[in-house]
């Protein structure tokens, strides 16, 4: 069997993945004083990026989830720390550049995503 993170691009990933809904919140931006929609997460990866300069040894180029906002819409939506972000809203993630990741996470207010989460078959 292939592992997850053995994946050649293209092929069929079977993994334990996790739907997630996120519903972007207004906010206020306390520098402009605009409203803005917030999502409560960060992210880390990109197949531009180099993993060895990244904070946490992931492994492979795909786009993850290095920080959540506590009480945040990404913490409110089940979305955790270290989740691969496999789909958002139809868009393939697993070969995207990190700003392209950052511009498609923007672009919507609600997130519909296909995660995978490590030791998942463990947890639920």
């Amino acid at each position: 069997s292939m592992s997850v993170y053995g994946h050649t691009p293209g092929e069929t990933l079977e993994c334990m993945s996790l739907a997630i809904e996120l519903k972007k919140e207004e906010s206020i931006d306390p520098n402009t004083g605009d409203v803005v929609l917030r999502v409560g997460f960060k992210l880390g990866g990109g197949i531009d990026q180099d993993p060895a300069r990244a904070p946490f040894q992931y492994p492979d180029n795909g786009i993850y989830v290095t920080y959540i906002e506590p009480d945040s819409p990404a913490d409110r939506s089940g979305l955790r720390r270290h989740d691969k972000i496999l789909r958002v809203n139809g868009n393939d993630f697993t070969m995207v550049t990190h700003d392209r990741a950052v511009k498609f996470i923007k672009r919507d207010d609600i997130l519909n995503m296909l995660v995978h989460r490590w030791g998942l078959p463990d947890v639920r």
